[in-house]
């Protein structure tokens, strides 16, 4: 209830509202009940994590929200970049908040154009010369634009405190609390979104330093932030909200919008994930039945038969929890089995922290440019990419791990408990699978909007 509290007063006060959607299942964080509670504000939609989906992906979803959403622009974020430095931190990568200078430019234009067309009076206004004379815009007239683009440093993103900025005192012996419409000081930007697509990791990116809390367990923001971008723009930052009832809580475990830590049943999940992409072929897993001997055949054969062909390897969730955990050597204490929810757990964490790459097509993707990305078949919605695990440490399982950034795809992903892999393979291959979100039901999604 707080949470939706808080989205609504971030809509409430923002002229401007960025909506931001997870680039590798943009569905999932934008339903139609969303749309159409947005519908009467200015919204503009980030994709974040294009570094994960690559461009030609981040290119086919801007394509499909420019043809369903005509109306809102849209622009592509990443957040974070490998820092320059020769201290190696438990054999892992370091990353600071960065936003690509592209990137940046694209946003600010976005907000840029979005604020200039809210200086345009209403039609019935600028057809009235009276009514004219007499207007105000609801939002601020003048800004540095090019302020805001190279804001940066140490004075930009200091919190301000409250909901909103406290109005200024009356002129002109104006009563405290008239009706009489003023022009704001500030140009107030909300930014709302779902748990891990990466609201925190944007707004460090932006400011060029950690200024809020970005961590690896989903829903870490638990408090309305309002922070300056520059005198003249500020940001407002909100908890992310998960809508459970109409998304399967496997598919909100795989985006990260769910804490790993608290999920039970991790063979669901895993069973899940297998059918979506090929896990054994991932991490090059030997079935548990290939180390069997088979059963010797002492059957006799009349001439002009043959024995039935072996049946081909069918992999189940269990195989592949059972197949992982021997291969990273991961036994229970006392009865010596393979560890499967500590395997389940890696590998969900992999999934949602990026560091197993995946991603969603659009459903209006051409067959043709699927397979020019699928040059091999049953790799799903898998995104190979050539260093996936290869810079990865291995951690103890039972450590508790809060860095001060993870890369834009694990900023926002949380968990108590963090597992690290190695060896990930890459190949060029992957399948067309398209997210599918109920588009008939928004009447009854707005009330979860």
């Amino acid at each position: 209830m707080t949470e939706r509290l808080y989205r609504w007063r971030v809509t409430e006060i923002s002229q401007i509202i960025l909506v931001l959607l997870d680039s590798r299942c943009p569905l999932l964080h934008f339903p139609p009940s969303l749309a159409d509670y947005l519908v009467n504000h200015k919204v503009i939609l980030v994709l974040t994590k294009v570094d994960i989906i690559g461009p030609v992906r981040a290119c086919e979803w801007m394509k499909y929200f420019q043809e369903n959403y005509p109306n809102l622009r849209i622009v592509q974020v990443e957040s974070y970049t490998e820092k320059q430095t020769t201290i190696v931190h438990q054999g892992r990568k370091q990353l600071e908040p960065h936003l690509p200078g592209a990137f940046r430019h694209q946003l600010v234009e976005a907000i840029k154009a979005t604020h200039a067309e809210m200086l345009e009076p209403p039609e019935k206004v600028a057809k009235n010369p009276e009514w004219l004379q007499k207007w105000v815009p609801s939002i601020k007239r003048e800004i540095d634009w090019d302020g805001v683009l190279s804001a940066g440093g140490g004075q930009v993103g200091a919190v301000v405190g409250g909901a909103a900025v406290p109005r200024p005192a009356p002129e002109n012996g104006e009563a405290e609390g008239s009706d009489i419409d003023r022009e704001p000081d500030v140009l107030t930007v909300g930014l709302i979104g779902q748990p891990n697509v990466g609201k925190s990791s944007l707004l460090n990116a932006l400011f060029g330093a950690r200024r809020v809390r970005a961590s690896k367990t989903p829903g870490k923001t638990k408090h309305f932030q309002t922070l300056y971008w520059t005198n003249d723009v500020r940001l407002v930052d909100c908890p992310g909200l998960v809508i459970p009832n109409y998304v399967p809580m496997e598919m909100q475990v795989l985006s990260g919008t769910l804490p790993i830590s608290k999920i039970s049943a991790i063979p669901a999940c895993i069973n899940y994930v297998a059918k979506l992409l090929p896990l054994e072929q991932v991490y090059k897993l030997s079935h548990p039945a290939a180390a069997e001997l088979p059963p010797e055949d002492k059957r006799t054969w009349r001439e002009g038969t043959h024995p039935p062909k072996p049946k081909p390897v069918q992999w189940t969730a269990m195989d592949i929890l059972n197949a992982f955990a021997d291969t990273k050597g991961w036994f229970t204490a006392k009865a010596g089995r393979p560890d499967i929810h500590r395997a389940g757990n890696a590998i969900l964490r992999a999934l949602a922290e990026g560091r197993l790459s995946w991603a969603f097509w659009p459903s209006n993707t051409s067959l043709d440019l699927v397979r020019k990305e699928n040059p091999e078949p049953d790799a799903g919605i898998w995104v190979p990419r050539e260093n996936d695990g290869g810079d990865e440490s291995e951690e103890d399982i039972n450590e508790e791990v809060e860095e001060e950034v993870g890369s834009d795809t694990s900023s926002e992903i949380l968990s108590d408990v963090e597992e690290s892999e190695e060896d990930l393979p890459a190949v060029n291959a992957v399948r067309f699978s398209a997210l599918q979100i109920n588009d008939g039901e928004s009447d009854k999604d707005d009330e979860e909007a």
